[in-house]
């Protein structure tokens, strides 16, 4: 072998989840405090932050680690095995850091480029932005913006529209929906997290009224037009990596809830009966069982995103094949996952119910992401529907 020959470059993937399972004790003895205080207090802010996990699909060229897919979600469910609230922060703050890549690099560097720096947005039924020299004219109150509590900046996604009202059109025809980046510090927030599970993600609302945004802080999500950086990873939608992050969430939820049953069920004994929890053969069944169910759905998770992540490779090009695999496959995980924790917590016994044990929170995280847009069982029909040769709703997949 020569010995002048450089050593072989470090791997950025088994790095990141190396950072991200260092932080599972932590993130498990701050659980309450999460919990309690409906966001993530500064300590998990600050290890988070200095593990880089809001810039892993942040593109090289603008400090990030642009990570491969498979990589992440694997990172995403590591974090999700410490708290539910946790992960779902990473997973949508790095999410919409992929906007990024269709912002002119300066502009980029100005929202992203610190340290601690992390984008919020939230859905905006209503929600307008008119046009006006050099920029716009933005009103609307936008929901669900998990993570805006320790945001820098947050994102308004609305259709456009000229100063005459006439809704504008992009040139393949479809409706003009921008998104519009502005400090966190210029809107009005809503403090309406009062929820049964994920309450550490602090999803409030936020408003702003006529806020002027210039053009250079505006952008058009998977436009190819406006593209900037030209990394496989933006060849792929946000939506890919929101859908498989947050099963990912749900499978890191569900195997933590797995691991801490068969912890209890070594050392209790049930009432009225002289024999441990692990001598028990409707246990030992569930344990082996939901055991597999986990290992199955996030199998076909990781192929459907491997698959789609080579394909893409090759092509550079997203299809929509692979569209519908990633959402039929991360629907399916976020079920299983609910499914696995009610069997869990329910062979817990009167254990599961108290505070101080890991399951009622955990179960309450999860059937949070089921509830969420990720987990809707109407994705089931969207992907039943093309495969019986009909083309559903495309927004979602």
């Amino acid at each position: 072998m020569n010995d002048l020959a450089p050593a072989p470059a470090a791997d950025p993937g088994i790095g990141a989840l190396v950072r991200a399972r260092a932080l599972i004790p932590l993130l498990q003895s701050a659980a309450g405090r999460i919990d309690a205080y409906n966001e993530l207090p500064p300590d998990v802010l600050d290890a988070m932050f200095g593990a880089g996990l809001f810039k892993l699909l942040l593109p090289r060229a603008l400090g990030g680690e642009e990570l491969n897919p498979v990589d992440y979600i694997q990172c995403v469910e590591a974090i999700a095995m410490g708290d539910g609230s946790a992960a779902w922060c990473m997973n949508q703050g790095s999410g919409c850091s992929m906007a990024a890549a269709y912002m002119a690099p300066g502009v980029a560097r100005t929202i992203w480029g610190g340290a601690r720096d992390v984008v919020a947005w939230g859905q905006g039924p209503g929600a307008r932005a008119v046009q006006t020299d050099g920029g716009w004219f933005v009103s609307g109150t936008w929901r669900f913006a998990s993570g805006s509590r320790h945001a820098t900046w947050l994102g308004a996604m609305c259709p456009s529209h000229t100063a005459d009202g006439t809704p504008l059109t992009r040139p393949d025809g479809k409706p003009w929906e921008r998104t519009f980046m502005f400090p966190r510090a210029r809107a009005r927030i809503g403090d309406v997290w009062q929820v049964m599970g994920l309450r550490g993600t602090g999803s409030d609302d936020y408003t702003i009224e006529n806020l002027f945004i210039d053009d250079a802080h505006t952008l058009t999500r998977e436009y190819e037009p406006e593209r900037r950086q030209h990394g496989t990873l933006y060849s792929l939608h946000a939506m890919q990596l929101y859908a498989s992050g947050f099963a990912s969430v749900a499978l890191g939820i569900a195997r933590a809830m797995q691991d801490a049953f068969i912890d209890l069920a070594k050392t209790k004994t049930q009432a009225w009966s002289a024999d441990p929890l692990r001598d028990n053969h409707a246990v030992q069944h569930i344990v082996a069982h939901a055991d597999a169910a986990w290992k199955a759905a996030r199998d076909a998770l990781h192929k459907a995103v491997r698959d789609m992540w080579h394909d893409v490779s090759l092509t550079g090009a997203l299809s929509l094949a692979h569209r519908m695999e990633v959402r039929q496959a991360a629907t399916y995980a976020i079920h299983a996952s609910r499914d696995i924790a009610h069997q869990i917590f329910h062979e817990a016994g009167s254990a599961a119910i108290f505070g101080s044990q890991p399951f009622e929170r955990r179960l309450r995280d999860v059937n949070s992401v089921s509830q969420q847009l990720q987990g809707r069982r109407t994705h089931f029909e969207s992907v039943g529907h093309y495969r019986l040769g009909g083309m559903p709703d495309l927004r979602w997949i």
